[in-house]
């Protein structure tokens, strides 16, 4: 083992000074992590930063003796000091941190070692996270590398070539190694279990959880939503033969789910509804007076601060107050508990367009509208509020509850039913689950000010007959609301939350985490959590959500078009990230990421490639830069690349090269789809020989791959037709 030859007790001389401890202990602790010369950059002369002294700035040369180098970022900071010197605390902790957080350095980690210890900090902790004698390095060995191997470190993700496999189901599932998705199209309306049942404030596409639980799970696993909000996530699950748990903390999510899983007997609902609308009906006109008197309904409860009512009954006129109050004592006259739960999740999907702050969409269809609320996020009363009949609009919800049982009962019946966990509490703690008992999370959590969700249900949860607590309130990951969170009480939510998901998720599983905010702040707080609980990032997809449609920006690095998706690994030898540095060349980075999802692509817009330099940005903390120095990207990539206004792809100039790095086999791709598609325009014969003759000039930069490489990637992508080679229709392959 490292250092079992040395002699320790030459430390004790004071002939063994700083440069001993650089040649004879530090160079091979070096050398067995990995870092070879070309890694390891000494004595950098670190500029700019100046100390205030007096009335007066003079200019500070920091020189950190080691720099550790992967690609072109910096990895860590290494400080060599003498054996007397103190590298737990004081002085020299400090200096080693300032080269650190350096602009020119921007490193996750920084070391000091004395020849009689090592003591290795994150720097964004004070603490240290490794402390030992080197003599017992043997201990630490494996710790040590995990942090600071040449292995640990990535530059975020990665375009690479995944080959269509054909016989997929007969492969074991590897958990591991599960591709990235890339965006799916959103198909919201497609499910009846889901759309129109019941507004939530926010709401996943179920096609898109749907394949983001078949991609990195099995049937039998266990999936986990902590954030479970309308329960799309458990509820996909379940039709895909899962186990789930739908956890949140607002009752109204877990009535919702609860209301829509119990299996009933349908033609005895439908009988139930039948009644009600029989004795609703024959009770008209109602007297609003003795109606409000006789039946119970929400009032005097405090709206957020924000809403231009005070009380809640201040959202009906009297007319609504009386019918949805006779309504509901109808309901609860029912005496099967499940079906009474199932026609007041109809009675609640009602209340949100039967109130004045429904307002219509579309002057076509009076039903197309909403409540504030779920639009506006704040009780905001419409300019023109728009008067439904009731009982029209229940019979709607009702129909829209039906199907969805309807649509459900094959999946989730009295057989399978507890199979889904449904919990009210707190993400911060999920000490109900054992370690690392969840197969896949899959979550879209709340972001700071954007929906303080509690303070938004309390229409829903006061007709519900619904208790909010304030430890509840407490509890909430939000910024701002009714209770004035701060920003630092929600990042120490998140943080425990992200805790909590770490703790119970398998090794060798996935997390996928909905990232829907604008100030980059909140991913990094994300990123640097989750890597610090253990988790290893694994790449961010963006997926458009299918409430917006953006067409092109000529001012790109504001906003994505829809959300992304984080996916992050549990692994026992996790990467980390490694930040962009003032000297990192950023063009380069920038060209190399639009050649990157070119290549993927073959052929990008000019969306796709602004989202993939976005997630380039955030994930090496240079977005800043990105907006400065490329504050129209349009006349950028016209310039660089091929545009073709059809299709509106940008794609690389015809016969010309990649000029960075781009995986070895996402080139021969593109390069094979690009001949092929030319003789078929061409109406050529596309031989194997004329292809290679082709493609190979194409391919000087970086490795050049032999004709077996190009024929494995043609066979994947094309089919042969005589003596010459055809290019599959779409569906026929792709990347997995």
């Amino acid at each position: 083992m490292l250092f079992n030859d040395f002699d320790f007790s030459q430390l004790d001389s004071p002939d063994f000074k700083e440069d001993s401890v650089r040649e004879t202990l530090i160079l091979p602790l070096l050398t067995a992590l990995g870092y070879q010369q070309e890694n390891i950059v000494r004595s950098k002369v670190l500029k700019d930063p100046f100390l205030q002294t007096g009335s007066k700035k003079r200019p500070i040369t920091l020189i950190p003796d080691y720099l550790l180098k992967i690609e072109n970022a910096y990895a860590w900071v290494l400080e060599a000091k003498s054996p007397t010197e103190n590298i737990l605390m004081g002085n020299a902790v400090k200096q080693v941190y300032s080269y650190s957080i350096h602009p020119e350095v921007r490193s996750k980690f920084f070391a000091l070692c004395n020849g009689r210890s090592f003591s290795l900090f994150r720097s964004d902790e004070t603490s240290p996270l490794l402390y030992f004698d080197l003599a017992e390095i043997a201990d630490y060995w494996e710790t040590l590398q995990g942090y600071l191997s040449i292995h640990s470190f990535q530059m975020g993700k990665v375009f690479s070539y995944l080959p269509l496999k054909t016989n997929f189901h007969a492969q074991p599932f590897d958990y591991l190694n599960r591709p990235l998705l890339e965006e799916i199209p959103v198909k919201k309306q497609a499910a009846r279990r889901h759309f129109g049942v019941h507004g939530y404030f926010t709401k996943q596409a179920w096609n898109v959880v749907n394949r983001y639980i078949q991609n990195f799970s099995q049937k039998g696993d266990l999936v986990l939503d902590p954030f479970g909000g309308s329960g799309v996530t458990a509820i996909e699950a379940m039709m895909l033969e899962r186990r789930a748990i739908h956890l949140d903390l607002n009752p109204m999510s877990a009535f919702l789910v609860g209301s829509l899983i119990r299996p009933v007997k349908l033609e005895d609902l439908q009988a139930s509804f039948e009644r009600i609308k029989a004795a609703y009906e024959s009770a008209l006109p109602l007297s609003v007076k003795q109606v409000l008197k006789k039946y119970p309904y929400p009032k005097d409860f405090s709206l957020p601060k924000g809403s231009d009512v005070r009380f809640i009954q201040d959202l009906f006129s009297p007319e609504q107050l009386a019918q949805l109050a006779f309504l509901k004592h109808l309901i609860l006259q029912e005496k099967n508990l499940d079906i009474r739960k199932a026609l007041l999740l109809a009675f609640s999907s009602t209340i949100t367009k039967t109130n004045l702050t429904y307002h219509n969409s579309s002057s076509r269809d009076i039903n197309a509208g909403n409540g504030s609320p779920m639009s506006y996020y704040r009780y905001r009363i419409a300019p023109r509020p728009v008067s439904l009949d009731l009982m029209k609009t229940y019979e709607k919800k009702f129909s829209s509850m039906l199907n969805a049982k309807r649509e459900i009962e094959p999946r989730i019946n009295e057989q399978t039913v507890d199979n889904l966990q449904i919990i009210r509490g707190t993400d911060t703690d999920l000490s109900f689950l054992k370690k690392e008992s969840v197969d896949y999370i899959y979550t879209d959590p709340p972001y700071g000010k954007k929906i303080p969700y509690l303070d938004l249900s309390v229409m829903w949860n006061a007709w519900l007959d619904l208790p909010v607590s304030e430890e509840d309130y407490a509890l909430e990951a939000i910024e701002g609301g009714e209770h004035e969170k701060t920003k630092d009480q929600y990042n120490s939510l998140m943080a425990k939350s992200i805790e909590e998901m770490y703790r119970v998720l398998k090794f060798d599983r996935w997390m996928s985490f909905v990232f829907a905010h604008k100030d980059p702040e909140f991913w990094h707080l994300i990123i640097d959590t989750a890597e610090r609980c253990g988790f290893e990032y694994a790449g961010a997809v963006a997926q458009k959500n299918g409430q917006t449609s953006f067409k092109k920006r000529q001012n790109p690095f504001t906003v994505l078009s829809g959300q992304l998706i984080i996916n992050f690994k549990k692994v026992r030898r996790p990467k980390y990230i490694m930040r962009a540095s003032l000297g990192m060349e950023i063009g380069d980075v920038v060209m190399q990421t639009i050649e990157g999802i070119i290549a993927k692509n073959n052929g990008a817009t000019l969306e796709q490639i602004n989202d993939e330099l976005i997630i380039k940005g955030l994930e090496l903390g240079f977005l800043d830069l990105l907006k400065k120095e490329y504050s129209d990207l349009t006349p950028f990539l016209l310039e660089t690349f091929d545009y073709h206004s059809e299709t509106e792809l940008f794609t690389i100039k015809q016969d010309g090269r990649f000029k960075t790095y781009v995986d070895l086999n996402l080139r021969v791709r593109y390069y094979l789809i690009s001949c092929l598609r030319r003789m078929e325009r061409e109406n050529k014969t596309a031989y194997f020989d004329q292809i290679v003759l082709h493609i190979m000039p194409l391919l000087k930069n970086g490795n050049t791959p032999e004709e077996q490489t190009i024929l494995n990637v043609l066979e994947q992508i094309a089919f042969p037709v005589g003596d010459g080679w055809k290019l599959k229709v779409e569906g026929q392959a792709g990347l997995f």
